[in-house]
């Protein structure tokens, strides 16, 4: 791609699902720099930090697991932060994640052989197994993918749990995504950065379809020497409360709760989220 190339894309596109609506989470150069994000104690970006993370496992533990280990389906483990802790407190958790460089950091890094088991792979088409006591997607990844990839999904994460296993999802909360799709566009230069590792001008681009419920941000990449352009996306699908319920009842949940994200409601990795809840 080249400069002119950014004049040629239609305005609106039909379907902000079309094409590459993901940024490159398995490209292996992406992935080991995305690591280094997920690692990092300055920020929330990728992953959450220690404490927090801390925080959270706790309450699974005593609120959705009653304080009994049992077995559990962590879907986008990433690095294996929240598997490795919920296995100090006797679960066994099976882990799958698309980025190759996270999960061999969790493969690497596991304290617990025997209770945490990782595959990279993508949760639209690899195997879940079965039996699970609890089944989660956290910090909004439910919503990076089109509702109908989704809704399989979460009907195969209904039948990977036993009989009154629990399904907990940590979804965005709609006004959060408009006005990510809102924000001013930006740009700076950069050394070195997630979408490149050579110096470079990285330009973002957001917009909000009302009649859709996404949003969509675009990343360019123009590299500072051969001038190339690359151009990235990351779709947010928002839902409604009514549409939340509306998803999981449909597969089958019953008993289903949305409520706020746990933590500190002025924490803004907190409050954008809300909390979903159902059984088997």
């Amino acid at each position: 791609m080249n400069l002119m190339s950014l004049f040629t894309e239609p305005e609106k596109p039909s379907s902000y699902w079309a094409g590459k609506y993901k940024i490159p989470w398995d490209d292996p150069a992406f992935s080991s720099r995305m690591l280094a994000e997920h690692l990092s104690q300055d920020h929330d970006m990728a992953s959450r930090r220690a404490e927090k993370i801390d925080l959270h496992v706790e309450m699974i533990h005593k609120t959705v697991m009653n304080g009994l280990a049992g077995k559990i389906l962590d879907l986008g483990c990433g690095p294996g932060f929240y598997a490795e802790r919920l296995a100090a407190l006797g679960h066994t958790v099976h882990g799958i994640d698309f980025s190759p460089a996270s999960i061999a950091y969790a493969v690497e890094n596991t304290t617990h052989p025997d209770l945490c088991s990782y595959v990279h792979g993508d949760v639209r088409t690899e195997e879940f197994g079965s039996g699970y006591d609890l089944a989660m997607i956290l910090f909004g990844e439910f919503n990076t993918f089109p509702p109908s990839e989704i809704g399989a999904v979460l009907k195969r994460m209904h039948a990977a749990l036993g009989d009154g296993g629990r399904v907990l999802l940590e979804v965005q909360e709609y006004e959060a995504i408009k006005r990510r799709g809102g924000e001013s566009h930006t740009w700076f230069q950069s050394k070195s950065g997630l979408f490149s590792g050579r110096p470079h001008l990285f330009l973002t681009h957001n917009d909000w379809d009302d009649d859709q419920s996404v949003t969509r941000e675009q990343f360019v990449v123009i590299d500072a020497e051969s001038m190339d352009v690359s151009r990235y996306c990351c779709t947010t699908q928002a839902y409604t409360t009514d549409e939340y319920m509306a998803i999981v009842t449909g597969v089958g949940f019953r008993n289903v709760t949305i409520g706020p994200a746990w933590g500190d409601a002025n924490d803004s990795t907190q409050s954008s989220m809300r909390m979903v809840q159902g059984e088997r």
